[in-house]
């Protein structure tokens, strides 16, 4: 019984060291960006020590992977819980992209996922991830409202997601440096409207 217990806590323990480095890590990043953040401060924000870093990760770059990737999943669950799969399929377009802009208001979040994520881990890591996450959410919502008939039957899925994630990621980076939140959302709901009706 006290082994077990001692594993549950050796357990807890290295969760709360990596929740620990990925707070400070987001932190930091947020303040002052990828390239001016050191690993020196992380560990010393987070109360820890290098060794315990590195036991985690294999270097800066896969910890701000891990903080990019622990986002893209957070504001993926906000677009699953606004955009429930017993809503009509073109309604669940416009409450998941309403669900992003609100999520990707999150002070910070627009420069993880949007500016330092794409620079930092290429397009194609970023894709990787966005894939995993919001892209996945629009793309499914898309896809079933292809399927329902919400949206045209020839409409290409891919394409139609990659060209609407691109449209509600420059949403968000305009709403975070002061654009208006209403006209933005107002004009994605007109473009959905926009391919629902287009014949």
């Amino acid at each position: 019984m006290q082994q077990e217990s001692g594993r549950r806590s050796n357990k807890e323990r290295t969760q709360a060291t990596r929740a620990a480095l990925l707070g400070a890590a987001r932190q930091l990043f947020i303040e002052k960006g990828y390239a001016d953040t050191g690993t020196p401060e992380i560990v010393a924000a987070a109360n820890v020590t290098r060794g315990a870093l590195y036991h985690h990760f294999a270097d800066k770059q896969a910890l701000f992977r891990a903080v990019v990737e622990n986002e893209a999943a957070l504001v993926a669950d906000e677009i699953d819980r606004a955009a429930p799969d017993d809503l009509p399929a073109g309604e669940a377009l416009i409450k998941g992209g309403d669900a992003y802009l609100q999520a990707m208001a999150l002070p910070g979040r627009t420069r993880l996922l949007l500016i330092d994520g794409p620079a930092v881990l290429g397009r194609a890591g970023m894709d990787e991830i966005d894939d995993r996450h919001a892209t996945r959410s629009l793309r499914a919502g898309i896809g079933f409202a292809v399927k329902s008939g919400a949206l045209p039957r020839n409409l290409p899925v891919e394409a139609t997601t990659l060209l609407l994630s691109a449209a509600f990621d420059r949403a968000a980076l305009a709403i975070e440096t002061g654009g208006d939140a209403a006209d933005y959302r107002a004009v994605l709901a007109a473009l959905i409207d926009g391919l629902a009706n287009r014949k």
